[in-house]
């Protein structure tokens, strides 16, 4: 861009602007400034006796994410009457128009400049924020995500010849919550369990908007499940730019299925032996074997034309996409000699990069999760689950009845060896929840506590597949508090709290992410205690946290703000939805935010608002799962804190202690 097109002057005109309240609770105060706005910055100066003084500050228009009109506060000036705010990658400036025709000119030289920007907002905050709070939905952290949709974003995200898309509106429907509720004092935690570490800088991108290629949709068979999907776009390379690469994942698993384990990091042998490893193959042989094998995240490596080099070759199956599609990635080098698919997730050898990209997307379409090569069109379903002692022979088990049905299949009451009560979960070839059933094999085999339901083996080599578990005998926990719920003391309540607890500090501390913990995922055994079951969204990870790939499911009315709006989870998101599990248990069974559908929930949550305190739990008890819904994860119990909170009234009330006295 020319030079003189950059510092040529927009827009100018004198300004109040009011302090930006460095520290929390300083005073505001108001000067005069001159704004001038340019193509590359909004700078603001003194102004005395008719003449440009110097500079007192300037924002980069590639930093603005956010122009907008602010509600104006009760009592407020003749010369206040016409505020709007300008919101920056490091900060938040309230600027005061003298007319609304100053103020539409601005806001309109302001949006038409950051049009494009890939890091606009999707809300923002519609009130001031005044003495350490936003007066729109209370929340104490300047850097809180915003609470009102900013109906400008439709217009201003994407380029001129991009497909729009209509954001959802909203009714301004109130719940009723209680306003203050007290912090229980926790301990410090003494493991050295993983804990998500937000710098200032991590809280900055917390505010950040979702990926725009990315919406939400619903399950039309599970309304209270949400489904990111990508958006439909003319360009598709715009998937795998360096603002999706840089959003990426960053764990990575020790549970490695499907190659042999490599203890060098050089080149680990010849690559033939690894079955994701299809040679010469040409790229057109590549789409048709992947398209023949029609599963989500089927993938192969191939020799590249560049002599040395490889590619990628991945399926994947949107949603409503018959066909899907097929994507080819080249592995690349870099000054090094690491070799990567995404920048920021470099490897020594393509043993290790298939390894953490069959765990992690970081910028794919989809992480790689079923091996194809051109040895044979079918991937063995042995060598995804494992073998060995984990493979039960069919024969042995018979099915007795269905127990139930539910997001990702069937499960029978059965008997092995004609003598052992066993659950059977089965899935057919082809279906679309085979990963999670793979996933979930694979977590529990890695997985004993007796707050955890036990695992016994898989029946992998035909289909249907079985998973094979422990039978627990009074059933789904959501289902038993329906039932029998009203037979229940208080102390019995908490007790099936505690155990959940129990079985969730351990899968913490082995660094294990659950991600759909709720009261219809634990079982309920024949002397009332509570395992943790279905681990079919678990997640392995290194340093507490997972983001989640195009085409997760996940339960909205669970989930923590941080998963809605950025697909992040962590510890502290399990910790929200064990929050709200409390809350389910205490409640005898009801459906939390049983008046509203999954879009109010997110606005609403957003904003600050939190569930009731059901009637059977104490303040103390209530005290405990609303510190489960901090804003912010880092402000979160972890859950060996949780266990500490609990012991003590757990020890005090235990189920028939005062039936004893």
């Amino acid at each position: 861009m020319d030079d003189n097109l950059e510092t040529k002057s927009i827009l100018e005109e004198l300004l109040l602007k009011r302090s930006q309240q460095k520290k929390k609770m300083s005073p505001n105060n108001y000067k005069e400034r001159l704004f001038v706005l340019t193509k590359t910055s909004l700078s603001y100066y003194e102004y005395d006796k008719m003449k440009r003084g110097s500079r007192k500050g300037f924002i980069e228009i590639k930093k603005i994410r956010c122009v907008e009109k602010v509600n104006l506060e009760e009592q407020t000036p003749v010369e206040r009457q016409y505020p709007f705010q300008i919101v920056y990658k490091d900060g938040l400036l309230y600027v005061y128009a003298s007319n609304e025709d100053s103020r539409r000119q601005w806001l309109k030289a302001l949006q038409k400049e950051i049009r494009g920007s890939p890091h606009l907002l999707i809300k923002y905050h519609s009130g001031f924020f005044v003495d350490g709070k936003y007066l729109c939905c209370q929340q104490t952290c300047k850097a809180a995500p915003g609470c009102t949709l900013w109906e400008a974003y439709t217009d201003l995200h994407v380029a001129v010849n991009e497909e729009k898309f209509k954001v959802p509106t909203f009714p301004d429907r109130v719940f009723k919550i209680p306003r203050a509720v007290p912090i229980l004092k926790m301990d410090v935690p003494s493991s050295s369990t993983a804990q998500a570490q937000y710098d200032s800088d991590s809280r900055r991108n917390y505010s950040s908007q979702p990926n725009v290629n990315t919406w939400y949709i619903p399950k039309e068979d599970y309304p209270d499940w949400w489904q990111v999907r990508k958006l439909k776009s003319s360009d598709d390379a715009a998937w795998n730019n360096q603002a999706e690469r840089s959003a990426a994942n960053h764990s990575i698993s020790k549970i490695s299925w499907g190659f042999p384990e490599s203890s060098s990091s050089e080149e680990e042998g010849n690559l033939a032996e690894y079955d994701w490893f299809a040679g010469d193959m040409s790229r057109s042989q590549a789409e048709q074997l992947l398209r023949e094998k029609g599963i989500e995240g089927a993938f192969m490596v191939r020799n590249s034309s560049q002599a040395g080099m490889y590619t990628v070759s991945l399926f994947s199956k949107a949603v409503n996409d018959k066909k899907g599609t097929v994507k080819h990635y080249h592995v690349h080098t870099n000054a090094e000699n690491k070799l990567y698919l995404a920048e920021n997730y470099c490897f020594d050898s393509i043993p290790k990069l298939i390894h953490y990209h069959q765990h992690n997307s970081a910028g794919m379409i989809t992480r790689l999760r079923h091996p194809v090569s051109s040895k044979a069109n079918k991937v063995p379903v042995s060598v995804a689950l494992g073998s060995g002692i984990w493979e039960l022979r069919r024969e042995e088990i018979t099915l007795l009845k269905e127990l139930g049905s539910g997001q990702f299949g069937v499960v029978q009451l059965g008997k092995w060896k004609g003598q052992y009560d066993v659950a059977v979960k089965m899935i057919k070839e082809g279906s679309m929840s085979e990963d999670e059933f793979f996933q979930e094999a694979q977590t529990m085999m890695k997985l004993s506590h007796p707050k955890l339901v036990k695992f016994y083996g898989v029946c992998s080599k035909q289909y249907p597949i079985y998973i094979v578990t422990e039978y627990i005998t009074n059933g789904c926990l959501l289902n038993y508090l329906k039932s029998h719920g009203k037979g229940l003391e208080p102390s019995r309540l908490l007790e099936m709290c505690y155990n959940v607890c129990e079985g969730m500090a351990f899968l913490e501390s082995h660094q294990f992410i659950h991600r759909d913990l709720a009261a219809r995922n634990c079982l309920v055994d024949s002397e009332l205690s509570v395992k943790v079951s279905d681990f079919g969204m678990t997640r392995y990870v290194l340093d507490d946290q997972y983001v989640s790939s195009v085409g997760t499911k996940f339960p909205v009315k669970w989930s923590a703000p941080e998963v809605f709006h950025y697909f992040k989870y962590s510890s502290k998101s399990d910790v929200w939805a064990f929050g709200i599990l409390m809350w389910e248990v205490f409640s005898l069974g009801k459906q939390p935010y049983d008046l509203y559908d999954n879009s109010q929930v997110v606005v609403k949550v957003s904003q600050g608002h939190r569930l009731y305190r059901p009637q059977l739990a104490s303040d103390t008890i209530y005290q405990i799962m609303y510190n489960c819904w901090h804003e912010l994860p880092e402000k979160r119990p972890t859950f060996q804190q949780l266990l500490s909170s609990i012991e003590p009234l757990r020890e005090k009330d235990k189920p028939g202690r005062r039936n004893a006295e």
